[in-house]
């Protein structure tokens, strides 16, 4: 997709950090938005924010974990606009611990909103996209840890997460490649370092997901792999969501299916390390 004037954007995630940026992006591309989040505080700023710069958009208060909000989230978009062209499954949470310390409810949450959450949007969205037989872009926001060894700082949950969308993404590829005569196409986004709010997704966990506080883990590895990468973070840099927007609308444009922000030697090395280990074990 080259032409964005007048198509319409479902953005997940879309009060803050990347979301925000990419549902910038889109106003300033003249589409229609729908900013999705859950968080009804900075989805009140955001609405300032667009009406400041004159944008086309809809607000829906969504729980991306809950396919009955992504289903609300679809009728809603159609009701209004009609049609989706661009959807953006980006709302994601952070949650850093030792991963045997992670509890159930610290997994079923993390995973509700980080896999789950992208699940549902291409479950919902999909057919509808494919229905319309006109060009359309799925980008599902991953990480480079969905691509590296393990996790990094984002925690194992995370990591889990990242690497589940990475390959959900790589099969709805496969799978639409099957359909020669789709218009759909389908990227990943792997960000690196971006300054976001990620790691504050907890404020909203629900009631029924909350650890008992008298069974909680306070030793978290946070500290531990802020001083292991202190110097590793040194080889890369910290974008702006903006940034981060820009470039994945020329990775929409050139149909790309994997998205990469941060192509710098470290990126490139932690990416290669794990690829090499793979082969070698072929080897051995």
């Amino acid at each position: 997709m080259k032409e964005f004037k007048d198509k319409v954007a479902v953005i997940t995630g879309a009060a803050s950090g990347i979301g925000y940026a990419l549902a910038k992006r889109c106003a300033q591309e003249g589409m229609k938005v729908i900013l999705a989040d859950i968080d009804k505080k900075y989805l009140r700023r955001a609405e300032k924010r667009m009406n400041k710069i004159g944008a086309t958009f809809i607000i829906v208060v969504t729980n991306v974990s809950k396919v009955s909000d992504i289903e609300i989230l679809a009728k809603k978009t159609l009701e209004e606009y009609g049609a989706v062209h661009l959807l953006f499954n980006n709302a994601g949470i952070g949650n850093t611990k030792y991963v045997w310390n992670y509890s159930l409810k610290d997994w079923e949450w993390q995973l509700g909103v980080c896999l789950w959450g992208v699940i549902h949007g291409v479950r919902v969205f999909a057919p509808i996209m494919l229905k319309q037989d006109t060009e359309c872009h799925i980008i599902n926001t991953a990480s480079m840890e969905g691509l590296i060894s393990g996790s990094g700082p984002g925690g194992g949950v995370y990591g889990v997460s990242k690497h589940g969308v990475v390959s959900l993404t790589e099969t709805l590829r496969n799978d639409l490649d099957l359909k020669k005569e789709s218009k759909l196409k389908v990227s990943v986004l792997c960000p690196g370092l971006v300054q976001t709010r990620i790691l504050y997704g907890d404020i909203h966990r629900p009631e029924d997901l909350q650890n008992d506080p008298d069974k909680s883990v306070e030793d978290t590895r946070g500290d531990v792999y802020v001083a292991r990468f202190r110097d590793v973070f040194g080889e890369t840099s910290m974008m702006t969501p903006q940034e981060v927007a820009d470039i994945t609308f020329q990775g929409i444009k050139e149909e790309k299916l994997y998205i990469i922000t941060h192509k710098d030697p470290l990126m490139k090395r932690m990416v290669k390390e794990r690829f090499d280990e793979i082969l070698k074990a072929f080897e051995e």
